[in-house]
């Protein structure tokens, strides 16, 4: 991973977490929406995780009080595989502590089951289905959970 490097998504990100986005998602966030995270949204922080000096995916963290939230993470499909997304995954958890979180939750589609085992080797559990959840075809999203500093 030394060729890994992770750092703070920048407004000049965008377009290329875009493309990650739309390979990655049926329906993916919109320029707008990451524009408004990084500058309104003062419970949001946003890191990529760039190989080569080329963003191979992203993960999004919404910190308030004590409690931390996944809002979205995804590596390109040709870099999955590699340990990538578990490194990602790590490193937020680790930021997720060091801003004082003690639980960190997030929703998975439950039919993911790849996204479902990464999350479950860092200690999420379910902790409940929301119906309904995802607009494009209306499927179940699993709530799992940790508490980060066990």
């Amino acid at each position: 991973m030394r060729e890994v490097v992770i750092r703070q998504m920048t407004m000049d990100d965008i377009e290329q977490v875009k493309i990650i986005e739309e390979a990655c998602f049926s329906v993916p966030w919109t320029e707008d929406i990451y524009q408004k995270e990084l500058t309104e949204n003062a419970y949001a922080a946003y890191y990529v995780i760039e190989k080569d000096r080329q963003i191979i995916g992203f993960c999004g963290l919404w910190i308030v009080i004590d409690e931390a939230q996944i809002t979205n993470i995804a590596i390109l499909p040709n870099y999955r595989g590699f340990g990538y997304g578990s490194y990602l995954f790590q490193y937020i958890i680790n930021q997720a502590m060091l801003a004082g979180a003690v639980r960190l939750s997030l929703e998975v589609r439950v039919s993911n089951l790849v996204a479902q085992k990464l999350y479950r080797k860092f200690g999420l559990k379910p902790a409940g289905i929301r119906k309904n959840y995802y607009t494009d075809n209306n499927e179940d999203a699993m709530v799992m959970w940790v508490n980060v500093n066990e």
